[in-house]
């Protein structure tokens, strides 16, 4: 695993921003790109009141896997990540990546591929519940 991995967790518990910052604090990045994915009242013009997310077992290798391909790139000097599983309402932080580098553009970038690859390859799902009491699973793939 690469030096540059500093957290990565998917926990039941709130997420807090200060925790993944104090995490890539680095004195040799040029900048720091941070993402927060909050809970939205709303998907696709319905509205949401609450939402879950269930992740499978291997989740967390499979983001491991992930934070380890943006590591490759040498310029990227500290990744971290959490994602957050159970019951979460409207605002809620229920993702927070960020990456130091080297230079601002490579953080911006590393930054958007780590959140990009994360939703597309890590196993975890989320149930949203709409006001008119419908429901639907998203990221089940």
């Amino acid at each position: 695993m690469s030096d540059a991995i500093r957290l990565l967790d998917i926990r039941d518990s709130a997420l807090s921003s200060d925790e993944v910052l104090a995490a890539v604090a680095d004195p040799t990045a040029g900048g720091t790109a941070l993402f927060i994915g909050t809970v939205r009242n709303h998907d696709q013009d319905k509205p949401v009141d609450r939402l879950s997310y269930e992740a499978h077992p291997d989740a967390l290798e499979h983001l491991r896997k992930v934070a380890q391909r943006i590591c490759d790139d040498p310029a990227v000097t500290a990744l971290a990540a959490v994602h957050r599983t159970g019951d979460l309402v409207i605002g809620d932080a229920a993702v927070i990546v960020a990456v130091a580098a080297s230079h601002r553009d490579v953080a911006f970038t590393a930054c958007r591929q780590l959140i990009d690859e994360l939703k597309a390859e890590v196993p975890i799902w989320k149930h949203q519940r709409f006001s008119d009491g419908g429901s639907e699973w998203v990221g089940a793939h």
